[in-house]
């Protein structure tokens, strides 16, 4: 083999030809991903690499000469620059010529836009990062718009690419990305614009780099260790080329013989560019085989790129002459066919003319060959008949084809009336021109024409203006077109940041999860620690305590916290109970883990969805949609108007009525005004608007509960009637609509004397749960009975208050949601769903104290307010509001026959002790009496 090649010239920068190549890292220009390393095991493979044509038709290369505008202080200079666009990274690559082989930068182009503007001349455009404005210079203006729409496309399918995520375990995740394609938007705005192949492409590698008015003026000062790169490498290959030819730049000798080429090296040309990218930048290759591949894709690139050209224009000659002989050869089978068909019924009628003829020829009678007489004149009269309806037909035809003509006759002689009068006017016209140039020509009135030069001068501003239109029609097309592609990619990566902060949800849900579960066996460990050895127990206490110092926000100090768990929600609750017992901490940390990770999983899934449908709400009216909406649970944005529209629908507010009590209650003193005092310091200790007695809400509750015990005499005031109000002003704010709310709750969803002195609807409702639990929950009512566990003394308290204190604030809320619409049935289904939801754990539990000690606070430890929903609403179906109201009026009847025994028990006791006082006491001897 030779040392160098047959013929040389200099390697392409980001084009096939380039062998040596330095990281432009050290650059600081980001472009060395234009070269993908895949290291050739030797040389021969290297070289049989680049030689062997690709089978496979490679993508053109976006390469070609623009001048960038370098600013250096204050000035601003073009200068010439070779770009190359590279494929991996989307990053725009410049070099100072196509020979160079380091960029002197890149531009990127994933997070780029791009603008051209009229009023910076023709050709300039800017294409602008985050970091910085690129302006270039295009040629031409064609020029210029390739390179825009160009850049457009490549953009749009690097980003697209990119924005496919790999498939993960959470199947959510990827669910929006699954219609994703890489096809650029079906709508364009603009026309394609046709490749300057002159300018752009590896034509343009092969002319001179565009000239500047100085020798220094395109050398870049920004980057001189580039230069000198180059400079040297370009250098050396000069040397080793003038040693094995004597000429650097040997185009004449390829435009000399180009008859030279053959299909085989212009399929190089193509091969060559998918293959530089696989060369490794070492350079300890054998220099021999740098050189046969220049050379080698010299014979198949420059010097066929003429003949190439050539060939597709006699190629594209070719088809379209093909394509003509191809219509016109249709054209001739279909009126082949069509003679065909013509003389195929010609061939039917002759062969029934001979048939008929046959058979009178054989005819052995006259009697036969008269009955085929006879058919004939058949045959004759009905094509007689026939001929006559075609002739009477033709003479309707002709008859409107006259009407036709006569119509057409009678247009043209109007577009003649009309030609005469257009001609009439121009006559007219030409004679007031000729008027008014005659006066114009007047001498008194030469200062006010309009000279030849002036006139000129506005043919030329009106041809500037009119360029000036086109250019803007066209910026603003291409502005259209880069606003729409811009928008598409901004929906995309808004989608793909919506995937990702559902994959972050759920990473943060199972996190969640796993902190929940190590607090459960540091619980269970807990328990154990008295059984344990000293060092041991040591441990589980330190970690028990580590783990009670964990904040539960903070994931939101490391990174994105979509859901925090913050101290308290949105009304104020805390979410994370203060007791005071250590084991009881535990519980409540645990307690806030799962919370956070029910949340978190339920935020996409379910909560949005919900909060869609809320949102489509427009004015309320009572409906089974809005039922289940309300079951389900009311967002917090709608559940203030949601409470007011339901509280305004049962109860008429009457006007100054609440400021009126109020002035009451400032006159005179209730008798109940000293217990609502008592009760204000233990309302909702757990809630910060309430947890003490300079907290902002405690005045707004005083006035609402005196105001309600002026309201309604026969009740005043009743322990559990704070709580109430409590939430109602929580949610509502207002304190008046609050008292409304207490009065709808008392007064309408409760049953008479519910709050009264006895309570004796409270205790009815009590003996109908308990039907209702054994009913619904059999196992767990023999449980109880087993154990001697009366119910009523955990579940009182839930009916007296609606749950208030019981549940969590986010599960309680949405109990008061249904409560309040549907009334105290809400209660039933809930509290029988909360021991349903528990009834596992309470049947492990064999021990009556431990079963209280667990009713005490086991309604606190459901997290999962979906679950404990569907639990009331689907699975303890049926319940029936007539049952309900036949089971109270039962027990109602039972209970006041009790009471009433009950108090003639106690009032014949009372008798009998007033008979017996006296005798008792006569006998009663003192201690003093006894020492005497």
């Amino acid at each position: 083999m030779k040392k160098g090649p047959e013929s040389g010239t200099w390697p392409l920068a980001g084009v096939p030809g380039k062998l040596a190549e330095s990281n432009p890292d050290n650059n600081r220009s980001g472009g060395a991903s234009a070269k993908e390393k895949v290291i050739l095991s030797s040389p021969g493979e290297l070289e049989n690499a680049q030689l062997k044509p690709s089978r496979e038709t490679p993508r053109k290369k976006l390469c070609g000469y623009l001048n960038k505008l370098g600013i250096k202080g204050p000035i601003k200079t073009w200068k010439s620059r070779w770009f190359v666009y590279d494929e991996n990274k989307c990053h725009l690559l410049y070099y100072r010529t196509a020979q160079d082989v380091n960029p002197l930068g890149s531009i990127d182009l994933s997070s780029a836009s791009f603008d051209c503007k009229v009023e910076n001349g023709e050709g300039v455009f800017e294409v602008r990062t985050p970091n910085r404005v690129f302006t270039l210079k295009a040629i031409s203006k064609q020029a210029m718009m390739y390179w825009l729409q160009q850049l457009q496309v490549r953009r749009w399918e690097f980003c697209n690419a990119q924005s496919r995520f790999p498939v993960g375990s959470s199947q959510l995740v990827n669910e929006p990305l699954v219609d994703r394609t890489n096809v650029v938007d079906s709508e364009d705005f603009m026309p394609p614009v046709k490749t300057p192949t002159e300018v752009v492409g590896l034509k343009a590698a092969s002319l001179p780099a565009p000239q500047t008015s100085t020798a220094l003026q395109n050398i870049s000062l920004k980057h001189p260790w580039t230069e000198i790169q180059n400079t040297v490498y370009n250098i050396c290959v000069s040397k080793q080329l003038r040693g094995n030819n004597g000429n650097i730049f040997n185009f004449s000798e390829f435009q000399e013989h180009p008859e030279s080429l053959d299909e085989e090296q212009e399929a190089e040309v193509e091969a060559g560019c998918a293959v530089k990218e696989e060369i490794p930048e070492d350079g300890r290759l054998e220099s021999r085989v740098n050189w046969v591949r220049k050379a080698k894709w010299m014979n198949s690139g420059f010097l066929g790129l003429a003949e190439e050209l050539s060939r597709e224009r006699s190629s594209m000659d070719k088809v379209s002459v093909l394509q003509q002989q191809i219509l016109t050869l249709t054209e001739e089978v279909k009126s082949q066919k069509e003679l065909v068909k013509l003389l195929h019924k010609a061939l039917e009628a002759a062969q029934q003319e001979k048939r008929v003829s046959s058979m009178y020829l054989t005819a052995a009678e006259d009697k036969d060959r008269l009955e085929l007489v006879r058919h004939k004149v058949r045959q004759i009269a009905d094509l007689t008949s026939r001929l006559e309806a075609l002739e009477k037909e033709k003479k309707e035809l002709e008859q409107v084809l006259a009407l036709r003509d006569s119509h057409i006759q009678e247009l043209k002689e109007h577009v003649q009336h009309l030609m005469e009068k257009n001609h009439a006017k121009q006559e007219v016209i030409m004679a007031l021109t000729e008027q008014m140039a005659r006066e114009l020509s007047d001498p008194l009135q030469e200062a006010n024409t309009i000279t030849a030069e002036t006139l000129y001068k506005q043919q030329e501003e009106i041809e500037h203006l009119k360029d000036d239109i086109d250019a803007y029609k066209t910026q603003n097309q291409f502005l259209n077109s880069e606003i729409h592609q811009v928008t598409r990619l901004w929906t995309s990566a808004a989608e793909n940041e919506k995937a990702l902060l559902m994959k972050c949800a759920c990473l943060q849900a199972r996190n969640c999860q796993m902190e929940s579960k190590y607090l459960t066996v540091l619980r269970k460990l807990q328990e154990t620690v008295p059984g344990l050895p000293s060092s041991d127990a040591e441990l589980v206490r330190n970690l028990i305590q580590e783990a009670l110092q964990w904040d539960v926000k903070e994931g939101a100090e490391e990174g994105l916290n979509l859901n925090p768990v913050s101290e308290y929600d949105e009304y104020g609750f805390m979410t994370v109970p203060d007791y005071e017992v250590e084991d009881w901490k535990l519980l409540a940390k645990i307690q806030a883990l799962e919370i956070k990770s029910n949340n978190l999983r339920s935020q996409e899934v379910v909560e949005k969805p919900l909060r869609d449908r809320w949102n489509s709400v427009g004015e309320l009216s009572p409906s089974a949609e809005l039922k289940s909406l309300i079951r389900s649970g009311i967002p917090v944005e709608h559940r203030q108007r949601v409470w007011r529209w339901i509280v305004s629908r049962h109860c008429s507010r009457l006007p100054d009525h609440y400021q009126r009590l109020l002035r009451q209650s400032k006159s005179t003193e209730h008798p109940a005004c000293r217990q609502i005092e008592l009760d204000l310091p233990r309302t909702l200790t757990n809630n910060k608007y309430f947890s003490s007695p300079t907290s902002q809400l405690i005045p707004k509750l005083r006035r609402v509960l005196l105001a309600f015990s002026w309201h309604n005499p026969a009740i005043g005031y009743c322990q559990g009637l704070n709580r109430l109000a409590a939430v109602a002003l929580l949610v509502l704010e207002d304190e008046e609509s609050a008292f409304w709310c207490l009065v709808h709750i008392v007064e309408n969803l409760m049953p008479a004397d519910y709050y009264s002195d006895t309570l004796i609807t409270s205790q009815v409702d009590q003996r109908v749960f308990k039907d209702f639990l054994a009913e619904k929950l059999p196992r767990l009512t023999a449980h109880f009975e087993q154990h001697q566990i009366d119910v009523s003394l955990i579940t009182f308290n839930w009916f007296l208050v609606a749950f208030v204190d019981s549940l969590v604030s986010d599960i309680l809320l949405r109990v008061w949601d249904a409560f309040l619409y549907e009334g105290t049935k809400v209660i039933f289904r809930y509290a029988l769903a909360i021991f349903k939801y528990n009834e596992e754990e309470i049947l492990r539990i064999h021990d009556n104290v431990e079963i209280y000690q667990y009713l005490r606070f086991f309604t606190r430890m459901i997290v999962d307010g979906r679950k404990l929903m569907n639990i009331a609403f689907n699975d303890l179906n049926p319940f029936p509001m007539k049952l309900l109201r036949n089971r109270r009026a039962m027990h109602r009847e039972e209970l006041e026959t009790e009471l009433c025994e009950l108090e003639q028990i106690k009032a014949a006791y009372v008798k009998e002790r007033a008979e017996q006082g006296p005798q008792d006491l006569q006998e009663v001897v003192s201690e003093e009496e006894e020492e005497i």
